[in-house]
This record gives C-alpha cells, structure tokens and sequence, in this order.
C-alpha cells in the first residue's frame, strides 16, 4: 500500500486551488511553510485540509504526522474504507502524486520498481483521510484504502481513495455518505510513470 507521496505545489497553489471550488482555506495555525517534496513518508508531518464545524464552505489546513500507533504499535498509515462511513474525523491529503512498488522486472536487480501516479492536467489532487488525536502523539492522519481502479491495478492490489476535484467538498462533509464520494477513478484518470 501507499507508503509514500509526493508534494510540490506551494501554499499559494492550494488556496487558489480550493478558492476556484469555492472552498475558502484557513490557516488557524498560520500558513504554514511547505516545502516542495519528492518523498513524504510514514511519521512524516505533511498539510492536510480538514472541515470547520458549522461552517460547510470553510476548511481549516494544517500539518499533522502522516500514521498514528496501533495497539501493536505498527504505524496505521493505511485504512480500510469498506463498510465503513466516517462521521467525524474526515480529511483530504493533499498530493501531486503518489508511488507503488512492485518486484524489478529485472530479477538480477534488488531494488523494487517505484510507479509515480499523478493526475493528468491537475497540478495538486486529493487523497480521501481522516485524522483523529493520539494521546501519545497529538494530532495525526492515515489515508483511506479501496480496491484498486484500473490504472493501479496493474501495480497493486488495493489502492488509496483518491477524490475527483467535484468530490472535495463532499468528503469534508460527514453528511455525505462515504459511499457516494470513495469510488474508484475511471480508466486514464491517473498517469503513471516508473521513477526508480
């Protein structure tokens, strides 16, 4: 599963972004510096964009820990998203892209092949999430997991929630049923490429 993602786009991309859905963005912990980066990884802190209560065209960004500990105490950086509907706690992860690994195609090799998936045309997409408070850690996010759509089912056979651009606002609201908006993307919708 994902294990890896990718972030480029600076704050001021993301407000326009969300501005032009008529979503406006807060900073209630000021806005934050994000550096472009190629590889945001488990216990990585990284923005996310989650819901203002009562207030359903507003949305609050900030930098939570990519996994919260399990009983186990195994990151839960994934989350299963059948059968379940998500009232409170939900996120978007925002990404430009994200990886899979699968065996080298060359067996001499050692290292896995890495698949970069982005969104064609779309210079910043989202990653459905919920976030919840650890008393250990604070504040930290995992990202929802399908079965796989037909562009990453080649790769692996699961695949992180990732909403198409009409379908933001309708994650952030827990009136939404989780089922109406966690699907997965139509054929060509994500471009892949190998990277390593």
């Amino acid at each position: 599963m994902c294990n890896d993602y990718r972030l480029r786009v600076d704050a001021a991309t993301i407000g326009d972004t969300f501005a032009e859905l008529k979503i406006t963005l807060r900073f209630p912990e000021g806005v934050p510096n994000i550096q472009p980066r190629d590889d945001i990884r488990i216990t990585d802190t990284a923005p996310i964009v989650r819901a203002v209560p009562d207030d359903p065209r507003s949305a609050d960004l900030v930098q939570r820990r990519w996994s919260w500990p399990a009983p186990n105490r195994k990151p839960v950086y994934n989350f299963r998203s059948e059968g379940r509907e998500f009232a409170s706690g939900r996120c978007l992860i925002l990404t430009d892209g994200f990886y899979e690994f699968t065996p080298p195609a060359d067996p001499a090799k050692k290292v896995k092949d890495k698949w970069l998936f982005t969104r064609p045309d779309e210079p910043l997409f989202c990653v459905a999430g919920i976030w919840r408070s650890v008393p250990e850690l604070g504040e930290a996010f995992t990202m929802l997991t399908m079965e796989p759509g037909p562009d990453v089912a080649p790769y692996h056979h699961r695949q992180i929630a990732v909403l198409d651009r009409g379908d933001w606002a309708s994650w952030l609201d827990p009136a939404v049923s989780a089922r109406e908006v966690l699907r997965p993307l139509a054929a060509g919708s994500l471009r892949v490429e190998r990277v390593g």
